[in-house]
């Protein structure tokens, strides 16, 4: 029998509905189209943001947004990265029971829970739901939750606390009827981890994010922004889009234009889009040092972001390499860079690398500004090639197109 009834568990997910896309939007309007009954369930807060849904107290909001019914939750607001953000995960996690009690009691119960990290409260929340429910629960994975936090240095490996995180994790595996990760690699993590004697890896699956390919071209047309440095015809333009700060180390992204600059190659200009809190430090930088050839062009509404990508000569992939990078890449905005059909310059290298797979880009051996600017270089200077790397991440995305993606889905769900 077909499970219809699909209750999604995603925290952040209050911002796809005002935002009308995301992972989570992207496949349930796919799977309203092939007859299942998505809905999904979020905070009422909004990440990063310090508007609200008004919700009252342990009660919830039903909205829908393109016919995807959302139910926001209520939570206590945060305003940084601090224990308010914590608390609000707790909040989430526990309020989160009594609403799909009573959202049960007007609708029914699902047919099975797909719970989504960020955090893995969210995880824990959907295997208990749904063993009261007595339907399977998917635990998609979407980051590696204690183990990225350990890779950028907050946490140290062997603290005891991180080992009790490590337990926890090790425990929404075990409890999971079947795993989604987004990284190819998640069977390679769990085997690292030492847990492969106790965690199925055939129950272990690989969604990737991906991106919805006629409204990205829809938006390329539809929302163009007005640029005079990307529409110079005298440069070539090497685009990056993305936030500015510490983590996404643009400063090295300085380093390279610096030596291309030296190089004499006055003709290759990097356009910068995003906003952080480094933008105004590394503006200054090259105020100091002289980087002409780099320039801020502070943030844009997302739905512009498709028509600077495909007026870009080369699209730049670029964040803080870590340990992490040997088990794949999903990176939202990576499979932007694919539909915009340019050649892609990686700064580092990955595992199961979809720019080595689809012959899309040169990825950087070592992740520093000499082997970066090496890459732009190689990447400029054989034109024929690089045109036909653009073909090749165009064809490329089109494995990565959320009706492919959710047809991956529906084949775990009426597995499990």
């Amino acid at each position: 029998m077909s499970k219809k009834k699909i209750w999604i568990l995603n925290h952040y997910a209050t911002n796809m509905f005002f935002n009308k896309g995301g992972r989570h939007f992207w496949i349930s309007e796919k799977l309203l189209e092939k007859g299942y009954e998505p809905t999904i369930f979020c905070a009422n807060t909004r990440h990063n943001l310090e508007s609200i849904v008004e919700v009252p107290n342990n009660k919830f909001v039903s909205k829908t947004s393109n016919k995807i019914p959302f139910v926001f939750v209520k939570t206590t607001n945060y305003i940084n990265n601090g224990f308010q953000r914590i608390s609000n995960m707790v909040n989430f996690y526990r309020n989160l029971f009594h609403v799909a009690k009573e959202y049960e009691k007007i609708n029914g119960k699902p047919d099975v829970i797909l719970a989504s990290s960020v955090h893995p409260l969210t995880l824990v929340a959907g295997i208990k739901l749904a063993k009261k429910f007595g339907i399977p629960c998917i635990c998609e994975v979407r980051d590696l939750w204690p183990e990225s936090i350990v890779a950028y240095g907050t946490l140290k490996k062997n603290d005891i606390i991180t080992k009790i995180f490590y337990q926890g994790e090790k425990w929404i595996y075990k409890k999971a009827d079947s795993i989604i990760m987004t990284w190819e690699g998640g069977k390679d993590y769990i085997i690292d981890q030492g847990w492969a004697n106790e965690i199925e890896l055939s129950k272990v699956n690989h969604i990737n994010n991906g991106v919805v390919i006629d409204t990205f071209d829809r938006n390329s047309e539809e929302y163009q922004v007005l640029d005079a440095d990307l529409d110079n015809k005298n440069y070539k333009k090497i685009v990056y889009a993305g936030s500015i700060r510490r983590v996404n180390n643009i400063g090295m992204l300085l380093d390279a234009a610096k030596i291309i600059r030296n190089k004499g190659l006055e003709n290759i200009r990097f356009l910068i889009y995003g906003v952080g809190d480094e933008s105004e430090a590394l503006k200054k930088r090259c105020e100091d040092e002289n980087i002409t050839n780099v320039v801020f062009k502070g943030g844009v509404e997302k739905k512009y972001v498709p028509s600077i990508l495909k007026r870009a000569d080369i699209n730049i992939l670029h964040n803080s390499s870590t340990s992490l990078d040997k088990y794949g890449q999903s990176q939202n905005k990576f499979f932007e860079y694919l539909a915009a059909g340019k050649c892609i310059v990686q700064t580092y290298t990955t595992g199961y690398s979809i720019c080595e797979k689809f012959e899309c880009g040169i990825s950087a051996p070592i992740q520093n500004a000499e082997e970066i600017a090496k890459a732009i270089y190689t990447a400029y200077s054989d034109e024929e090639k690089h045109q036909i790397m653009g073909n090749n991440a165009r064809q490329a995305a089109y494995e990565f197109d959320f009706g492919r993606l959710t047809e991956k889905l529906i084949d775990v769900i009426e597995s499990v």
